[in-house]
């Protein structure tokens, strides 16, 4: 199985020394580039150091689809690859085999398209940032076809850009990333996979370390998107179900779980939340 390894980047911060070193351990041989936004602190010849070939791209032409098809793009026409790995920069590998586990399933079963892996919360994350991985992560893995929207329904179509690989044939049948979505370009592919007929693997044991401890304003700017994404591609709603639902439960599940360990930080989590829930309609109606 031949297997390629994407990262964007921009400023990655002394952090991307350490991926970069964990990468080049992993067992999983890849062919290897870095799509970089005119970063202007040395990421693009630290990447280079490590033997990885770098695409500089102007940084206002930046998409999170786009750019990651243009990058899967240029590396296609270079190599013939089965399986190609999306990174965030800001992820760290658990263990040398990350990647292995990762792209596994692409060998055991056909009618996968999408495998993304489990994230852990960084060592500085904060107790919300600590529930919200385990929430979307749990320790079991998990196969969800299109006829699983009935029990998960919007979450059907969750993946995530911080640490998934692809079926090389079932991105391109799809169509490959939008172009055109301010982001959550993962659930667009997710979600077209699965109407396709294509599976969705959750690789439990396929582990990085990645969480972020936002502010309520910047809750509000990335929830601003999501509303915006959701208004767009309002098919993805109409086909799996809405996302408020689920956020509801999220919401509830969390508040209690920190006020059994500390009522104070539930204050803060309650005006992050008003955030994302205002941001988010913002968003839909923009």
């Amino acid at each position: 199985m031949n297997c390629g390894l994407i990262i964007p980047t921009l400023d990655a911060g002394d952090q991307f020394k350490k991926l970069l070193a964990q990468l080049a351990a992993q067992t999983l041989p890849t062919k290897n580039l870095i799509v970089d936004s005119e970063s202007t602190d040395g990421t693009a010849q630290l990447a280079k150091n490590f033997g990885f070939e770098v695409l500089t791209i102007p940084r206002k032409n930046f998409n999170h689809g786009a750019t990651r098809q243009f990058a899967l793009n240029h590396l296609l026409e270079k190599f013939p690859l089965d399986v190609i790995i999306f990174l965030t920069q800001d992820v760290l590998l658990r263990d040398e085999d990350s990647l292995a586990k990762l792209v596994k399933i692409f060998s055991e079963d056909k009618t996968v398209g999408l495998s993304y892996g489990r994230q852990l919360p960084h060592a500085n994350a904060t107790a919300e940032a600590k529930f919200l991985r385990a929430f979307n992560y749990p320790p079991e893995s998990q196969l969800r076809s299109f006829d699983d929207k009935k029990i998960f329904g919007l979450k059907t179509a969750f993946a995530s850009n911080s640490f998934a690989a692809y079926r090389v044939e079932s991105l391109q049948s799809v169509g490959g990333f939008p172009s055109n979505v301010p982001l959550c370009e993962d659930m667009f592919v997710a979600a077209k996979m699965l109407m396709s007929g294509l599976k969705i693997f959750y690789a439990a044991d396929a582990q990085v370390f990645h969480s972020h401890n936002y502010t309520a304003a910047q809750e509000f700017r990335r929830y601003v998107q999501i509303g915006k994404f959701h208004a767009q591609e309002s098919w993805i709603r109409e086909t799996f179900g809405s996302a408020e639902g689920a956020g509801k439960k999220f919401v509830l599940m969390k508040l209690s779980a920190l006020a059994k360990k500390n009522p104070v930080d539930c204050v803060g989590a309650v005006f992050r939340d008003a955030a994302k829930f205002f941001g988010y309609r913002l968003g839909r109606l923009s």
